[in-house]
């Protein structure tokens, strides 16, 4: 083994006779690190992003979520409340109702989810931290007066003020009959002052608004029905147990979702685009390591007579082999180091200094997030040198093959 390492190197850096096997090397050197590199940076971005999303998601979205299975509302029953309250692993829950309705402030009008919550919503969710400027997350005035919370693209959409001047008014369908052909009768309307403005993410931003819950049972001609029961756990590394326990407690007619499960396609959707960069990049180290392949066949045409003095000092087939594969193998390697202390380094770069920007006026974040795991400083490089050393071992299994049958007949040359 040490043999073969030995003479492997000393063909690597050695000047060869035809200067276009080192050029061809350098090549295939740079080409597995600029590949190596790109795939280290490519998913400790894809680390932040991930990061940076669930972050987002996680100020709106609970640990857990319960809902019903059929139909869009339930009335909570008490005897599975008082359960709910016995499990050790949760902080709070809070109950929510949940409708599409029209919103007109002014002369504007805009579509909406109007979300009913009580008063433990700010426990169970970061909804608290993400109000602009001054704003607080307050569903009731002093005197006890119903206010809403409306996500800024709402806000701006009807040129909403922070007032209790200029009423909101909700329009919703009547759910109960009703005799009266007028149109205007279809409808339930009711007004609410707006009391603050919360900026998340684009999405919840322009669908939301948070009122008090027993306004929105009056406006949706509820009593007691609620859409979810929204979970806050004391720490999510007992999600699992907590979960089992939970769907103990409600049964196969309640859906129970985590934080995963809530947001499940997007997710989905991030981590095929991260499988398929992978894979692209991985195609591009491909290509990149038939330039291996053609410096191994060009280096062992050029050492045909080496390897006739080989055998003729005892060198067995199996040496030989080894001598090319560890030279092919090397580049690989040389390549793989190189590209990720390159990586680690633009990744180090970017994430202490925040170097390239996001074109975005987001005041979440300013620069590209980036994120760097151990396991892509694993999978990276395994991936890479599997790659090398396929690009090393089929050449010189075709190649020495071919020669050292041919010197087996002819016998060494003077």
């Amino acid at each position: 083994m040490r043999l073969s390492v030995y003479i492997a190197k000393r063909y690597l850096f050695a000047k060869k006779s035809r200067n276009a096997i080192n050029i061809i090397s350098a090549v295939s050197v740079a080409g597995v690190t600029v590949g190596t590199m790109a795939l280290v940076i490519i998913l400790s971005v894809f680390n932040g992003l991930e990061g940076l999303v669930s972050k987002i998601f996680n100020t709106f979205d609970p640990d857990l979520s319960i809902s019903i299975a059929e139909g869009k509302v339930f009335t909570p029953d008490s005897a599975s409340m008082v359960k709910l309250s016995e499990i050790s692993g949760i902080t709070a829950w809070s109950f929510t109702l949940e409708e599409n309705a029209l919103l007109k402030y002014g002369d504007r009008q805009y579509i909406a989810n109007i979300k009913g919550v009580d008063d433990n919503y700010s426990e169970v969710t970061g909804i608290d931290s993400s109000m602009c400027d001054e704003n607080e997350f307050i569903l009731r005035s002093p005197n006890g007066r119903p206010g809403a919370v409306l996500g800024i693209g709402v806000a701006n959409y009807l040129g909403v003020n922070v007032n209790f001047i200029n009423p909101l008014f909700i329009y919703v369908p009547r759910r109960t009959e009703s005799n009266n052909i007028n149109p205007e009768n279809a409808f339930i309307r009711k007004y609410i002052f707006p009391s603050g403005i919360f900026e998340i993410e684009q999405e919840f931003d322009s669908k939301y608004l948070f009122i008090p819950i027993d306004f929105c049972r009056e406006l949706l001609e509820y009593e007691k029905e609620i859409s979810s029961i929204e979970i806050k756990l004391k720490d999510y590394t007992q999600e699992p147990s907590v979960r089992r326990e939970v769907e103990k407690i409600f049964g196969k007619r309640y859906i129970i979702k985590n934080r995963y499960e809530q947001q499940e396609i997007f997710y989905k959707v991030m981590r095929s685009e991260r499988l398929a960069i992978f894979f692209i990049l991985t195609l591009i180290i491909i290509i990149a390591s038939f330039n291996i392949i053609g410096s191994l066949t060009m280096l062992i045409i050029e050492k045909e007579r080496d390897i006739e003095i080989l055998k003729s000092l005892g060198a067995d087939n199996n040496l030989i082999r080894k001598i090319f594969i560890f030279e092919g193998w090397l580049i690989s390697i040389f390549g793989t180091m190189a590209g990720l202390i390159l990586g680690f380094l633009i990744c180090w770069v970017q994430q202490r200094f925040g170097l390239i920007k996001l074109n975005s006026e987001s005041l979440i974040m300013q620069s590209y997030p980036v994120v760097i795991k151990l396991k892509d400083f694993i999978v990276v490089p395994v991936t890479v040198l599997l790659i090398g050393y396929w690009a090393a071992w089929y050449p010189v299994r075709f190649l020495t093959k071919k020669y050292l049958l041919k010197n087996e007949k002819t016998g060494p040359k003077n």
